[in-house]
């Protein structure tokens, strides 16, 4: 006669969360760092300049001083100038900007402040750490240009007897820009920062020096630009007879359409998989 083995009565044991529950419990946890951090306060007042500026416009249209003219003669309408800020300021400067102060930091404030020991130890994947850090910056991202975007439209688009009702379906389409942007932008300078070291100085370069440089190189180099493809969706019409038209042929290559979304979809979910991995398989030693 035989004994069978006693059962075992430790208790159940706990699975590790899923991918998305773990990018979800860091998403909480990061969203509310990130909106209330002095980074974000810096980069308001960053997204607040197209506001001061659009104010500006407003009181120099009801002082009835003369309105701002193309080629000498064209007194431009309010979308026109709407469509401008959106061009220059937004997807030219305050959207990089945003992506590489954010980007770059998802993983590297981690390390500097030499908390992400306390995150890697957890039971979950490194990669959950990152997507939900990075839907965190998305949200708060759009949390503080949206605003900026709103008052701006409302601001700029009534000048010159403009109307609002036309011009809503481009405010949309500057919305769903500006939100692809950042994501694009973010993708980028994620993996940036969580496989080089200087991550911030390095963004900053490929933002404004690498991009701006190559636009304007006549070849194939403009093509590994971020910004060569946004600058092809922007759906205002410049006056071509103007300096801003002949500047904004030179920039603009007519890429279509779908090459622009593929291209920018392919940027972010590469970018995104590259910082992934880097996270993965990264050991980083921290300083002391």
């Amino acid at each position: 006669m035989t004994m069978d083995a006693a059962p075992t009565t430790g208790g159940p044991t706990r699975k590790p969360p899923t991918f998305m529950t773990a990018a979800a419990r860091v998403f909480d946890l990061s969203a509310g760092q990130m909106l209330w951090s002095r980074r974000t306060v810096f980069l308001a007042l960053v997204v607040g300049s197209p506001v001061v500026l659009a104010i500006l416009l407003r009181v120099v249209e009801a002082a009835g001083v003369g309105g701002l003219r193309m080629g000498g003669s064209r007194v431009v309408s309010g979308a026109t100038i709407f469509g401008l800020f959106i061009w220059l300021l937004y997807l030219r400067f305050i959207v990089p900007v945003l992506g590489v102060f954010y980007g770059t930091s998802l993983i590297a404030d981690e390390v500097d402040d030499k908390t992400i020991t306390y995150l890697f130890t957890r039971p979950i994947s490194r990669g959950a750490v990152l997507v939900g850090k990075y839907l965190a910056y998305l949200v708060v991202t759009a949390f503080v240009v949206l605003p900026s975007v709103m008052i701006v439209y409302f601001m700029l688009v009534p000048l010159r007897g403009g109307t609002l009702v036309g011009t809503f379906p481009d405010l949309v389409k500057d919305l769903g820009l500006l939100a692809l942007g950042l994501a694009v932008y973010g993708a980028v300078f994620a993996w940036i920062g969580a496989q080089l070291k200087h991550p911030l100085v390095i963004g900053l370069v490929f933002a404004f020096g690498w991009e701006p440089a190559v636009l304007v190189v006549p070849g194939y180099l403009r093509r590994f630009t971020v910004a060569y493809y946004l600058q092809g969706l922007v759906p205002h019409a410049i006056p071509q007879d103007s300096t801003l038209g002949m500047l904004q042929a030179v920039f603009r290559d007519s890429p279509s359409l779908f090459v622009c979304l593929a291209w920018l979809l392919v940027f972010l979910a590469g970018f995104l998989v590259l910082a992934g991995r880097a996270v993965e398989r990264r050991e980083y030693v921290l300083e002391q």
